[in-house]
């Protein structure tokens, strides 16, 4: 069995409660989630996540995805609609 050490790390308090918070949704506890960074890190012998002073894109809306496709598909509102309903969009 593998020795285990203790990793004193400084952190910003906001990020830390809003990383438990995600960690928790996910059925981790802070440790567990440092772990696994740590192991990924060894394992692909790199930062496992891009290194970027890009900020991230901008989620598109759906009209903004689709709006390219207008007049060309009719799309459905109600996503949830059994299959049956969207015989008439098929056609």
């Amino acid at each position: 069995m593998a020795t285990t050490t203790n990793i004193n790390v400084r952190a910003d308090s906001e990020i830390k409660s809003s990383a438990q918070a995600i960690f928790a949704s996910l059925g981790l506890d802070m440790s567990t989630a440092i772990n696994m960074f740590l192991r990924q890190t060894v394992r692909q012998n790199d930062i496992p996540f891009v290194l970027t002073m890009n900020p991230a894109p901008k989620k598109k809306s759906r009209e903004e995805m689709f709006g390219a496709l207008r007049g060309k598909y009719k799309m459905a509102d109600d996503f949830d609609a059994p299959l049956e309903d969207f015989k008439e969009y098929m056609e």
